[in-house]
């Protein structure tokens, strides 16, 4: 089962075969030519509903380009909003809400590209009927694709995982209100879960209540994902408790679907778009201040300014990460540690650098080349991440995210916050992810910062 069935198939000749490659590599999929073309005839369509063929004040090659901006924006929107990424075939959730407000988005950006630039893009009436057809337009290319995937691949068989009890009363469920997905198998916890979802041929996999996440999470989750099966584990009456809000039906039963990575490609791309903007906005103060920062840590602890140090990033690869020294140079003689407060180490009148976290100011360098994020869990380094792998569960869930110069955890806790406790921050970051909760935690930096330099 590929992991995205709907992505353009390689059965050209060898030259349009080449270029296939390199779109699919690019992750282009059959919706983003379908939404780009309908969305650009819909705004043609509309202008000739209203004007006829005489359109008005511009040539029809102004409003081509313009067209083309605008379906450009509403591409980008609808790509960082998660429309592309790969839809599981149980329990999808209902398209139109989110193609809804993701158009408002976007007809939102097209009126401020108008107003900013002074290009007039089409019609401002045409905007409001844009906003709503848009809406409709792309929801229909989601149930329209969604059809041609169920006749190409057929219905979903399902193999349901745990105890008999539990098996026969999903099996019940799945036949009253699934009528369209097929029972491939049932079973309670096999030695090799991959290996029978490949034996009987499953497009999902249903783990049910008394199943623990330990015999699908990091493995075999991740070759399942790979390999384009959904996986989903049923929500107990307890666990309701915890609040859980991205819970889906399937057979009218609660399901939390499991994905090996918290975040998305188009959001680790969002992400990494909105970093390098950042770093635009900050160059002008950033580099007089690091410049500043360089001279004082040259006076006070002599050569051997920027301090160089192996840390694990992103999905546990390894990099090498730049802060302005602010310990003696045999500071680990002994081995790495972690830095606790008031560390005998630290060179006399630094400590106040490492108090506002304007040692980490060279770790822009990171970001710009992208082994950093600015907002992040902390990269820790690889002797560390080690010994907490195995004395904390799941800690290596933490690299699904670029690795920050600040994060939720240096925000609540100090150096010396024991990493149980960062952990929690750090996959509640993971998890919730967005660029308000990245902006806030900026501000909250500041603040930080602010009031320990008053120390």
């Amino acid at each position: 089962m590929p992991s995205h069935p709907d992505a353009i198939p390689d059965r050209t000749a060898d030259g349009p075969r080449a270029a296939t490659r390199i779109l699919g590599m690019l992750g282009l999929r059959y919706l983003h030519l379908i939404d780009a073309v309908t969305l650009f005839g819909l705004m043609a369509a509309i202008t000739t509903v209203r004007f006829g063929f005489d359109w008005p004040t511009y040539p029809v090659s102004h409003y081509v380009v313009g067209f083309a901006i605008a379906t450009g924006l509403h591409m980008a929107v609808y790509y960082f909003g998660g429309l592309y990424e790969y839809e599981p075939r149980l329990g999808h959730p209902p398209w139109l809400p989110r193609a809804t407000m993701l158009t408002l988005l976007a007809t939102g950006a097209d009126a401020t590209v108008s107003l900013l630039s002074g290009r007039y893009l089409m019609p401002r009436a045409n905007l409001v009927i844009l906003a709503v057809a848009a809406s409709l337009l792309v929801t229909f290319n989601r149930w329209l694709a969604r059809r041609v995937r169920l006749r190409r691949f057929g219905q979903c068989r399902v193999l349901l995982m745990g105890r008999h009890g539990e098996v026969e009363s999903a099996q019940r469920h799945l036949s009253d209100a699934e009528p369209s997905v097929e029972i491939a198998g049932r079973c309670d916890t096999p030695s090799d879960i991959a290996a029978e979802v490949e034996r009987t041929a499953s497009t999902d996999l249903l783990l049910l209540s008394s199943q623990s996440l330990d015999v699908i999470y990091p493995e075999p989750l991740a070759e399942l994902e790979g390999r384009g099966v959904g996986v989903f584990r049923q929500i107990a009456p307890a666990d309701t408790l915890l609040g859980l809000q991205r819970t889906v039906q399937i057979g009218g039963m609660p399901f939390a679907a499991l994905r090996a990575h918290a975040l998305p490609a188009c959001r680790l791309r969002f992400k990494r778009l909105l970093d390098l903007v950042y770093l635009l906005v900050l160059a002008p103060f950033a580099i007089p201040l690091s410049v500043a920062v360089a001279v004082y840590v040259r006076l006070r602890a002599g050569r051997g300014v920027l301090y160089r140090q192996e840390r694990v990033g992103m999905e546990g690869r390894t990099f090498v990460m730049l802060k302005f020294r602010t310990m003696t140079p045999d500071a680990e003689r002994t081995g790495p540690d972690l830095a606790v407060a008031n560390d005998p180490r630290i060179v006399e009148g630094m400590a106040w650098l490492r108090r506002t976290r304007l040692d980490e100011l060279p770790q822009l360098w990171n970001v710009l080349v992208g082994e950093m994020s600015l907002v992040g869990p902390r990269a820790e380094r690889p002797a560390l991440v080690a010994r907490l792998e195995e004395k904390i569960a799941g800690y290596g869930r933490r690299h699904d995210s670029p690795p920050g110069i600040t994060g939720l955890a240096q925000t609540q806790g100090h150096y010396q916050t024991d990493a149980a406790y960062k952990l929690g921050h750090d996959l509640q970051y993971v998890v919730n992810w967005s660029p308000l909760l990245d902006w806030e935690i900026m501000v909250r930096s500041l603040i930080v910062m602010a009031r320990r330099s008053g120390r």
